[in-house]
């Protein structure tokens, strides 16, 4: 395990990944643009730098959950980034969700730099960071994908190297293909159990340990159910992988109909304005405005 870890981002995710690894006994360097994110993660036990080269000058890897490939760049390439600051031979383990693409060329820029790049975006969201069962699928060279499953071990149940650098966010892809789709047909379901008239509340148990359950159906169909929004995701987060998702069909010319049309009601709702919303403001577009008595319900 290394002994000094650096945090670049302490949004949702990265303040969920930085809390358990202050908690886990971690020596943690944090930086993010935003005072008041650092400002949670030091009040826990770790320390804050004032850019991503400082919190990468000590540190025996660097830890990314960042939110687009643009940022990412300019995250470890940019003037104050961590390629700046970090010491030849550093681990950069990326965990932000981006195109498998636009890693590729990262860690091949990397390499050139001394720098050693791991892609590993992880499933179960902040929840399960917080107690260290997240999913993790992971690319790059074998030494340096066997080092971070050391360096991540107190975040995860299931860690995976899926291959290459790129292989982390492409097996990412995949998996938002099939959440996303169960997101939606969770919501579908739910909506139909309501307007049957039946005790939806009671379907997660009734199908507990059949084919039909999941995950999400567990949590999300009693959020769908109750309107609980509370953001642990970002419908807009979604639709950025979805739309990386489409990108790589065109490449790979895999029709995906499905997919397609579940991105476009992704766009659509953020469109309306609930792209910050978690996935369980999905139920509105199933929702719709309802009438009761003559009268729209919300």
């Amino acid at each position: 395990m290394a002994e000094k870890l650096a945090l670049i981002g302490a949004g949702a995710m990265g303040g969920a990944i930085g809390t358990r690894l202050v908690e886990t006994g971690h020596d943690l360097t944090v930086f993010d643009l935003d005072p008041q994110k650092l400002a949670e993660l030091t009040a826990k036990g770790a320390k804050s730098a004032s850019s991503a080269a400082e919190a990468a000058k000590t540190a025996d890897a660097v830890i990314l959950s960042l939110n687009t490939g643009k940022i990412v760049r300019a995250a470890v390439f940019g003037e104050s980034g961590v390629a700046k600051g970090a010491r030849p031979g550093t681990l950069i383990i990326d965990m932000s969700s981006i195109d498998p693409e636009s890693t590729k060329a990262l860690a091949a820029e990397a390499k050139d730099a001394g720098l050693r790049w791991v892609d590993s975006p992880l499933s179960g969201g902040a929840p399960k960071a917080l107690t260290g069962e997240l999913t993790l699928m992971a690319g790059g060279e074998p030494d340096a994908v066997a080092e971070a499953g050391r360096v991540l071990a107190p975040l995860y149940a299931n860690f995976t190297p899926m291959g290459p650098p790129g292989a982390g966010q492409t097996t990412k892809l995949i998996n938002q293909v099939l959440c996303a789709l169960n997101f939606m047909a969770v919501a579908e379901a739910a909506r139909l159990a309501l307007d049957a008239g039946i005790d939806a509340a009671k379907i997660p148990e009734a199908l507990k340990g059949g084919r039909a359950d999941s995950a999400i159906l567990q949590e999300y169909m009693p959020r769908y159910i109750s309107r609980d929004y509370r953001r642990t995701g970002r419908i807009d987060n979604m639709v950025k992988d979805l739309n990386g998702v489409q990108d790589l069909a065109r490449l790979t010319n895999t029709a995906m109909p499905l997919t397609a049309a579940c991105a476009e009601i992704h766009r659509l709702l953020t469109s309306a304005g609930l792209g910050g919303e978690d996935q369980a403001a999905l139920m509105e577009f199933f929702n719709g405005p309802r009438l009761e008595n003559g009268e729209e319900t919300p």
